[in-house]
């Protein structure tokens, strides 16, 4: 699991304007246009992507906040 990854899932779902590659790995996506809509769809695509299923306790924006923050908690679900 990596954080390139995670940018292919945000590039494909999270529906931003401008392209990701420029973002920092703790950047706030939200700030750099991904919606609550695309945050569902990006969660599910994560799901998918690293066959895993995010608990209800991290169904939370702070969870998926920065490509960072996406990756503790998938780092968390997976060890």
């Amino acid at each position: 699991m990596s954080k390139e990854q995670i940018r292919q899932v945000l590039k494909e779902h999270g529906k931003f304007s401008a392209g990701i590659d420029a973002l920092t790995d703790d950047a706030d996506l939200y700030e750099a246009g991904m919606t609550s809509h695309a945050s569902v769809n990006v969660m599910l695509a994560l799901e998918d992507a690293f066959d895993l299923e995010f608990p209800d306790r991290m169904l939370k924006r702070s969870v998926f906040e920065s490509i960072n923050t996406i990756h503790a908690a998938i780092e968390e679900l997976t060890v």
